[in-house]
């Protein structure tokens, strides 16, 4: 096989392929991109004026389109399967439309990195944060982000939520849950994604989505209607202020007759999500684990 590439058989109709979103960045993400895609590589340098890869620590504007590139690189080094179902995680949805056949790549490239700044500069104005509860209650979770009035910003998994807001208000819940026995991780992000606070990016994505050309989306997901994408452009649209249906999502896509769960992207963060909801009877692995990357990449 070519380096940064894998021989996996080719997906069946009974296949999901997930693709993930922001968090998920690895080490060697960058190398795969390189190799794999250095069309949107190159792309990305000249519309951002810098490589993402090297200044994604520097914020969400850098990270989103890091990360929409590193989802196609890893599914082109899994030979760019086709499968009966795709889904992505937020952000991860616009790779999993590139591989579903409604999106062409540069244009989806333009729209992460549209994305990214929008919601950075959505941050500057009303700026909020974010807090993982992992383990504990569900019900408790719910309850905490009643008390406080949080958004459950991402239903992830079972014992694996996330609250979004105003940040002094997550703090305040961020003790509630730890009091309540949660594990209580503030995200290292700036703004209070997938909630009412990031509504001043609402405007200029609405134009990007306007202006990008979108074929039928068969077999694809939306992660925030836990459904088939219909109107693909309102779904995307309302992914930046509306909680992530993540449980909801692989639920929906099992009941359609999913029967393995394929995470295409950097990571596994969204493999062992669906081992926690779906359960280790379900084919459940990440495909970048099975890259053969060479020694001095993995030293």
């Amino acid at each position: 096989p070519d380096q940064y590439s894998l021989q996996v058989p080719i997906p069946s109709a009974d296949t999901a392929l997930l693709f993930p979103g922001q968090g998920s960045q690895t080490s060697t993400m960058a190398a795969v991109s390189g190799a794999q895609r250095p069309d949107l590589v190159e792309q990305a340098r000249e519309e951002l004026g810098a490589d993402p890869f090297e200044q994604i620590g520097e914020g969400t504007h850098f990270a989103q389109p890091a990360l929409f590139i590193a989802g196609l690189a890893h599914w082109k080094a899994a030979g760019e399967p086709q499968a009966g179902f795709y889904a992505g995680h937020s952000l991860g949805e616009l790779p999993a439309l590139v591989a579903a056949g409604s999106l062409d790549a540069a244009a989806g490239l333009k729209l992460a990195i549209v994305r990214g700044r929008l919601m950075e500069e959505a941050s500057a104005v009303r700026p909020g944060g974010m807090v993982a509860a992992l383990g504990g209650s569900d019900e408790v979770v719910r309850q905490v982000a009643d008390e406080f009035g949080l958004t459950l910003a991402n239903d992830n998994a079972p014992g694996q939520m996330v609250l979004s807001d105003d940040s002094e208000k997550v703090g305040e819940a961020r003790k509630a849950l730890r009091a309540e026995g949660a594990k209580a991780i503030r995200l290292p992000v700036a703004g209070a994604f997938h909630s009412s606070l990031m509504e001043p990016a609402v405007p200029g994505y609405r134009d990007a989505l306007a202006a990008t050309e979108f074929g039928a989306a068969a077999g694809a997901f939306s992660c925030i209607t836990a459904a088939p994408f219909d109107d693909v452009r309102p779904a995307l649209l309302g992914a930046l202020t509306e909680p992530v249906r993540w449980r909801d999502t692989l639920g929906a896509i099992q009941a359609a007759g999913a029967t393995a769960f394929l995470e295409t992207g950097p990571g596994d963060i969204l493999t062992g999500l669906s081992r926690r909801t779906l359960g280790e009877a379900v084919e459940s692995r990440s495909l970048a684990d099975e890259i053969e990357l060479p020694a001095e990449e993995t030293a």
